[in-house]
């Protein structure tokens, strides 16, 4: 059986919602459902910023109505909560995912919100850890994972005719840091940009995604002091081959971003910016045996280039940002109930960069108990 709590914890699920979700309502051409999880997760680490409890809740619905024959209303929502803080802090919860959309037949569906970048598409096939997965790039990093103000129209099986064949175009309207609801950090921050992908299923397991994206910058991205790595845009070409069959997955993929691997972070004095080039490569693989036990190891690289002048002074050239081995395993007690144990195995050195830069370089080892429905 294929394990299903990875397809649920991992941020694509969403779009879709989650193989075990509690139907409320269905009449008359109106669904809704309910889905959800609760993770119980401690890290242990000599990393004093992650070690410790983690453990959160995640909650979504997703619902359409059936307009006509051919058209279809659909909305769909997910927050999570954070439940290793006091009852007093006030920041425990945020929103994943909130869009909405119509699906037009085989001519395809367009929706906007809060949702995936189109990016995600070739990424995905390499995001299976049950922790430490989507660590070489971040949400709300231009078009690579969720992200705010997208537009997206897919179309599976191109207009019916091509089994297997899908494709996606995305726009992102701006969202930056002065005069735009939700104001945000500058390494939070995109302007107007654009994205591609398409995917084919050979058959026998085999899945290959290619997608690009292309978004401006800020002013503040270009302009704020001490910034590294400004450009007029920021790119990515990425590119993914998995193989899932015989309880068996194989997952590949390679990115290469220019000015959007961002770093650091914009409060204090350290090292914070975008990397003028980055290669992204990630490597996965997973046995799921019949009895629930799920081993998987994982490689995970984010190699900056030619970082340049930092404003501390210093001159930085090729950096890790991110570099580990993730290994471990998980038991599935039945679809609704999983353990884990998942093994960072850091392998970036600790130097001047990593500290100005607040790279970590400790190793992590994560314990979870997770319910979903």
């Amino acid at each position: 059986m294929k394990a299903k709590y990875l397809v649920l914890m991992a941020p694509c699920v969403f779009m879709t919602g989650s193989v075990s979700a509690a139907e409320i309502y269905n009449k008359d051409g109106n669904k809704l459902d309910l889905y959800g999880l609760v993770s119980g997760l401690h890290y242990f680490s000599n990393d004093k910023s992650q070690d410790g409890d983690q453990s959160y809740m995640r909650i979504g619905f997703k619902g359409q109505t059936q307009i006509s024959d051919l058209l279809t209303g659909y909305g769909q929502w997910q927050s999570q909560f954070n439940t290793n803080q006091a009852e007093s802090d006030g920041n425990s919860m945020f929103t994943r995912l909130g869009f909405a959309g119509i699906r037009v037949g085989d001519y395809g569906s367009f929706d906007y919100g809060r949702n995936v970048g189109v990016l995600y598409d070739a990424l995905s096939q390499t995001d299976m850890e049950p922790e430490f997965d989507a660590q070489t790039y971040n949400t709300d990093q231009f078009m690579f994972r969720r992200g705010n103000s997208l537009a997206t129209y897919r179309n599976t099986d191109f207009f019916g005719l091509v089994d297997g064949l899908d494709f996606a175009l995305q726009y992102q309207g701006k969202n930056d840091g002065g005069g735009e609801p939700g104001a945000r950090d500058v390494l939070r921050q995109n302007g107007d940009g654009y994205g591609m992908s398409v995917s084919y299923a050979f058959g026998n397991g085999f899945k290959a995604v290619g997608a690009f994206t292309s978004s401006d910058r800020t002013n503040a991205q270009n302009n704020s002091a001490g910034i590294m790595g400004r450009g007029d845009k920021a790119e990515a070409y990425s590119a993914s081959l998995k193989y899932d069959a015989h309880n068996v997955y194989l997952g590949v993929m390679y990115t290469q971003a220019y000015n959007a691997s961002r770093f650091g972070s914009s409060s204090g004095a350290g090292v914070y910016g975008y990397a003028n080039q980055s290669d992204i490569f990630e490597a996965f693989a997973q046995y799921t045996f019949d009895s629930g036990w799920v081993p998987f190891i994982a490689y995970n690289q984010a190699r900056a280039k030619n970082l340049g002048a930092a404003g501390n002074g210093r001159t930085y050239g090729n950096q890790d940002l991110v570099k580990f081995v993730d290994f471990g395993g998980s038991y599935l007690f039945n679809q609704n109930m999983l353990a884990y144990v998942d093994y960072k195995l850091n392998l970036i050195d600790k130097s001047d960069f990593s500290q100005a830069a607040r790279v970590s370089t400790d190793d992590i080892l994560a314990v979870g108990l997770v319910y979903q429905f």
